[in-house]
């Protein structure tokens, strides 16, 4: 067999396992997690219900795919040549969560606080990336001269402190979107962080000679 009806059959599958995937996304922001079936999924997506455990196995194996989908936007999105400034790196958390439908984000923060099942697991990751992000953004601006471990401590710190406050914004403006501006809180963060980035390391100078 020649390798362009391999190439096609594989096309076939990319496009059925996209179609479901935007079909799970669309139907979970809309009805949750619980309320969706394969029927729904199914009927919104045009493609067969035995198709959806082929390419998923089970209901969980799609709620991961779904949201591991959705935070690797984030990821995919963060490609700078130089260490950028946090407000181009909240740029693009912005960008993604623009992109995300609020609804879709309701069911991911719900799943993950209230279960510990395939979602809690894949947030916890995401949350670890994205901490383990500004942490490499901090200790590539480090001064020379600070002991290494307290300043491993201190960007630890940091990370946790300005993830929290990214992600606070993030779910004040997913509740009250008339009464919260994402992009203004996370310009704030970010002026606050940049404007004041030594104090990260205050008191941290090794005092070996």
């Amino acid at each position: 067999m020649s390798s362009l009806p391999r190439r096609r059959i594989d096309e076939i599958g990319d496009e059925s396992r996209r179609r479901i995937l935007d079909a799970a996304e669309e139907l979970f922001a809309e009805r949750g997690v619980d309320r969706t079936s394969f029927v729904d999924i199914a009927e919104r997506s045009g493609i067969s219900r035995g198709s959806i455990p082929w390419h998923f196995n089970n209901k969980d194996g799609l709620i991961l795919a779904v949201v591991e989908r959705a935070m690797n936007r984030l990821s995919r999105s963060e490609r700078h040549g130089t260490v950028p400034s946090l407000g181009e790196v909240l740029a693009d958390y912005l960008t993604w969560a623009r992109d995300t439908p609020s609804g879709l984000m309701f069911m991911i923060l719900t799943e993950a606080m209230t279960s510990t099942g395939v979602v809690h697991a894949q947030y916890q990751e995401f949350l670890e990336s994205r901490r383990a992000a500004v942490q490499a953004w901090l200790r590539a601006q480090r001064p020379e001269g600070v002991a290494a471990d307290w300043a491993g401590e201190r960007e630890r710190a940091f990370a946790a402190a300005i993830n929290g406050a990214v992600m606070g914004i993030h779910l004040q403006a997913l509740i009250d979107p008339d009464g919260v501006d994402l992009q203004a809180g996370l310009a704030l963060i970010a002026q606050l962080i940049d404007d004041n980035l030594d104090d990260v390391w205050v008191e941290g100078a090794d005092p070996r000679p």
